[in-house]
């Protein structure tokens, strides 16, 4: 999904409430549920669909091909499939699809999510409805497919009604609306897990900092950080490419450059700042990154007029 741009709100008594999708009549074929693809309705109205509001109706669309600009309450969403977008009740909502939109709209009764004695629906469901989401789809071929396979079922239920046909458009319905929660489930974790390894990741190069001239091994660091070392080495290798005592390196190096073209001072002293035992040892470390000793990086930053 592109940028959310603000709109201005609109008067609430210039916004249509139709009790179905851009209809004032009542579901018909089922109690509690109806589906149809974009396409049904958008193609007759030249793929737009004004701003209104179901009261009483949860909406839930499927885009898995095209574009979409949805006017969300105040807000422009430019979305792009596969993605689904949830829309409680009181949001006013309105739809401009690109003309290869392919997809399914699917509008649910109030009693099918929050009807049940216990409040256990009302407590799961509520999770994608408290606000209007728009969830990516492409992250996950599995749930994407089984997501669409159930439509499908439902679309082919609602066109040809048998014995207990109410039950399985409910049964179905809230079939989908679960891989939406498990989907929105799965993006709060991931979003926490990214927030956690971006701050891990921070705290790793603030102590890369404070302690490099001190030869920390990645063990120490990751004692310090109170993770494995395997983990810290994992998030480095994700973040950046270089393993956690690549890092290091990268770091004392660095320094190393520096002294070695602003410090007047010998390359053995250096060597000792820098916390190296053995001067010889730092040569060669400084040659294995740089690819030329101490002495030669002298005289080219030299030769360059640094």
């Amino acid at each position: 999904m592109r940028a959310r741009q603000p709109l201005k709100e609109a008067a609430a008594r210039d916004i249509p409430q139709f009790a179905l999708y851009g209809e004032n009549t009542a579901i018909t074929n089922a109690e509690f549920v109806h589906i149809e693809l974009i396409e049904t309705r958008s193609r007759l109205h030249d793929w737009h669909i004004q701003n209104h509001t179901h009261p009483g109706l949860f909406q839930i669309l499927f885009l898995f091909a095209g574009e979409v600009r949805a006017e969300i309450d105040t807000a422009l969403w430019e979305c792009e499939g596969p993605v689904v977008i949830t829309i409680h009740p009181s949001v006013a909502h309105g739809f401009d699809f690109s003309k290869e939109a392919q997809g399914f709209v699917l509008t649910v009764d109030q009693n099918l999510l929050f009807g049940d004695e216990s409040g256990a629906h009302a407590a799961m469901f509520s999770t994608i409805f408290v606000e209007p989401l728009a969830l990516d789809l492409s992250a996950s071929d599995e749930t994407r497919q089984r997501i669409e396979a159930l439509l499908r079922q439902l679309m082919t239920e609602a066109s040809w009604p048998r014995e207990g046909h109410t039950l399985m458009l409910e049964w179905l319905a809230r079939s989908v609306l679960l891989l939406l929660v498990r989907l929105h489930s799965d993006h709060r974790s991931a979003d926490r897990t990214g927030r956690h390894d971006f701050e891990l990741f921070s705290r790793f190069r603030a102590a890369v900092e404070e302690h490099y001239k001190e030869q920390w091994q990645v063990s120490r660091f990751a004692d310090r950080l109170h993770v494995s070392e395997s983990r810290l080495n994992r998030l480095c290798l994700r973040l950046t490419g270089k393993s956690a005592f690549d890092m290091i390196q990268q770091r004392l190096m660095l320094e190393a450059r520096r002294k070695l073209t602003y410090v007047p001072s010998g390359v053995a002293s250096i060597a000792y700042e820098l916390g190296f035992q053995d001067p010889a040892y730092f040569s060669r470390a400084f040659k294995r990154y740089t690819g030329m000793t101490p002495k030669q990086f002298r005289q080219q930053a030299t030769d360059n007029g640094q």
